[in-house]
């Protein structure tokens, strides 16, 4: 069994709002990957997207410029 650690996870509102994330992401050279949403959380759309805790800030900001309302950030161990 690995051990689990501190994961920051964004989720979206719509699949469309992921994907469109994902490409921002992609082109501002910003961390993370998309994946299935953890059992832990319950998003609308299924996907989330990952990333080093640290980043929080970072993504904040990058989510705001987006116009990302839908989505909402939190940090937990998967």
């Amino acid at each position: 069994m690995r051990d689990k650690k501190a994961t920051l996870v964004v989720t979206f509102s719509s699949t469309m709002d992921a994907m469109a994330w994902e490409k921002r992401c992609i082109e501002q050279k910003l961390p993370g990957r998309l994946i299935p949403v953890p059992r832990e959380i319950t998003a609308g759309c299924g996907l989330a997207w990952k990333a080093p805790p640290e980043e929080e800030a970072r993504l904040t900001q990058a989510l705001r410029e987006a116009g990302l309302q839908g989505s909402s950030l939190c940090v937990i161990d998967i």
